[in-house]
């Protein structure tokens, strides 16, 4: 290490290897959208704000799925259980219709598709969005949350789906 900073950005893959080893938790994002359900994987999500309730996650910009999901009123958050790395692999491919079996999905009150057993659904409205690096940012404004399971989440670790294990002094 120097005392100093470059005066340029690091290699992508230096990037890309040094946050592998940060976990994050995983959720997938539904909306309807022109009659259509629509959905992606997202490891970026967190909470932002309490009052008032904000969350965001970031989108590439290059996604597929992002024009039809951008275009609803409202999406859900689905936030994964550990037991749940197969939906999250799905709803991360291309060219597939993610929601055909074995996926386990029924509309919510406001027509988002909210996913079957998953710990817990956050409804919301879309309230900000900007252009980060290759990403959109995307805020949202929570107007219903639904906790159904409060077990292990599923987490995403250089490159791989796993579990939490709490420590055992905690």
């Amino acid at each position: 290490m120097t005392d100093t900073l470059p005066d340029h950005a690091i290699a992508a893959d230096q990037f890309k290897r040094a946050l592998a080893v940060h976990a994050s938790g995983v959720v997938v994002i539904t909306a309807q959208s022109a009659g259509v359900p629509v959905g992606l994987t997202a490891t970026s999500f967190s909470s932002v704000s309490v009052e008032p309730p904000l969350v965001s996650f970031y989108v590439d910009r290059s996604s597929t799925t992002w024009p039809r999901l951008s275009a609803a009123d409202h999406f859900a958050v689905n936030i994964l259980a550990s037991d749940q790395a197969e939906l999250a692999a799905r709803f991360a491919r291309r060219s597939i219709d993610r929601f055909a079996e074995p996926t386990r999905w029924r509309p919510g009150p406001l027509g988002a598709p909210l996913l079957q057993d998953v710990s817990a659904h956050l409804l919301c409205l879309p309230y900000e969005r900007a252009e980060v690096g290759d990403h959109l940012l995307v805020v949202g404004l929570v107007a219903e949350a639904d906790v159904h399971r409060t077990g292990r989440p599923l987490l995403y670790h250089q490159g791989r789906f796993g579990r939490f294990l709490a420590h055992p002094d905690s």
